[in-house]
């Protein structure tokens, strides 16, 4: 996204209620309940026959805020503006699935995310199909009338994986399946799902538009481009509404599991969009840099950036997310020991979890998003006991790269 279309979609929209002391920025609504002039105002709120908040579980002013500014960002039709990426994965899929039905992915995947699918949605009678999402054929053999939707991972982590996107969605669309995919690893204000078929998109807001890890968020972007008479599920609301899923969702599904985000972080999620592109710009060219770098250095076996020359993914990445995929990487060391050895030697680089922060964090992911996984599960999703996963911050690429070089000193 060019950089004043970005500035212009953002900044272009303000709050629908004039502040009565000029706030240049959407105040935090810290409430709950919102008074109504009279009884039958308030029913028709409650009733959804207007577009008045009634209880900030459901609806809060700096909330919808954020969402509305999502939507003018990406062209979506709806967003939904949840407490956690967590959140957002199941309730669309809680939205989507029903006893019976199935769910085709990848092994390739976050390790809660398996986790929901796999031990979750299995007690409601929902099948998980494992497949590769990189294989036509084989995604195809996978889908049925049961299928309520396909889950991808746009770059996954931390196998770093690259689905084509517009072969799967075209794939998936001929079976009148829905696309969802995770886009969390390369920002909205880059990539454009919607161009590539994805008709829901999942995004985990705590990353990259909080940047500074101060607030959990998730974010579920529908572009109303499915039609969802195609889905058993929502075929009964398919008329109430331009698309089923958003009327579901915002009726019933988030409605009953009450995991709506916070006014405090949608707060600070708005103020997180406006220097989310020049965050993602500087974190972006220093991954890539740093990448080249890592390359060169003995110790260091393997380096995965899909945004290097000899990446296995990398035509595949540079048409869906152009010269910059994203500020993460993966690089590979000698053995598990090793990795601890130079984790533990680290001076600038925080041995943390979380993505995208302003700082750049390490972790090494077998042994603790995929701790409790038997080492049977690892295998099978491609995790590695000598990998370590590094998200890139605002610091400089001289000065990340010199804190690796002093940390692999025997």
């Amino acid at each position: 996204m060019m950089e004043k279309d970005y500035e212009a979609k953002l900044m272009g929209l303000s709050y629908p209620k004039p502040d009565p002391y000029g706030s240049l920025s959407m105040p935090v609504y810290h409430t709950l309940a919102y008074e109504f002039a009279t009884a039958e105002e308030m029913e028709a709120a409650f009733c959804g026959c207007t577009a008045e908040h009634t209880y900030s579980r459901v609806t809060n002013p700096t909330v919808e805020y954020f969402e509305e500014r999502v939507k003018a960002i990406t062209g979506a039709y709806g967003v939904t503006a949840l407490n956690s990426g967590m959140a957002a994965i199941s309730n669309t899929f809680l939205t989507l699935a029903w006893n019976g039905s199935n769910i085709v992915t990848s092994r390739h995947l976050f390790g809660n995310t398996y986790s929901f699918f796999v031990n979750t949605l299995s007690a409601f009678g929902v099948e998980v199909r494992f497949c590769d999402l990189t294989d036509p054929a084989d995604v195809a053999a996978h889908l049925d009338a049961n299928s309520c939707g396909v889950f991808v991972e746009v770059i996954t982590n931390p196998q770093m994986e690259v689905a084509d996107l517009t072969m799967l969605s075209r794939v998936v669309h001929e079976k009148h399946v829905p696309l969802i995919a995770d886009t969390t690893i390369v920002p909205f204000t880059t990539f454009h799902a919607a161009d590539f078929g994805v008709d829901i998109e999942i995004v985990s807001s705590t990353k990259y538009i909080s940047g500074g890890g101060t607030g959990l968020g998730g974010l579920i972007i529908d572009y109303g481009r499915f039609d969802w008479n195609q889905s058993p599920r929502l075929r009964p609301v398919a008329g109430e509404s331009p698309s089923a899923f958003h009327y579901k969702l915002r009726r019933e599904i988030h409605r009953n599991l009450g995991a709506y985000m916070t006014p405090e972080v949608a707060y600070m999620q708005s103020l997180g969009l406006e220097t989310l592109l020049v965050r993602f710009e500087r974190q972006a060219v220093t991954s890539k840099e740093l990448a080249k770098r890592l390359q060169s250095v003995p110790e260091i076996e393997s380096v995965s950036y899909t945004g290097l020359g000899d990446n296995p993914f990398f035509e595949v990445s540079r048409r869906q997310f152009g010269d910059y995929p994203g500020a993460m990487l993966t690089f590979g060391m000698a053995s598990k020991e090793r990795c601890y050895v130079f984790l533990n030697k680290l001076k600038l680089i925080r041995r943390a979890t979380n993505l995208f922060d302003n700082r750049s964090l390490i972790i090494h992911p077998a042994s603790t998003i995929y701790g409790s996984f038997t080492p049977a599960q690892r295998v099978e999703m491609d995790v590695r006991e000598n990998t370590i996963r590094l998200s890139v911050g605002l610091e400089s690429a001289d000065a990340l790269f010199e804190d690796i070089c002093q940390a692999l000193k025997s």
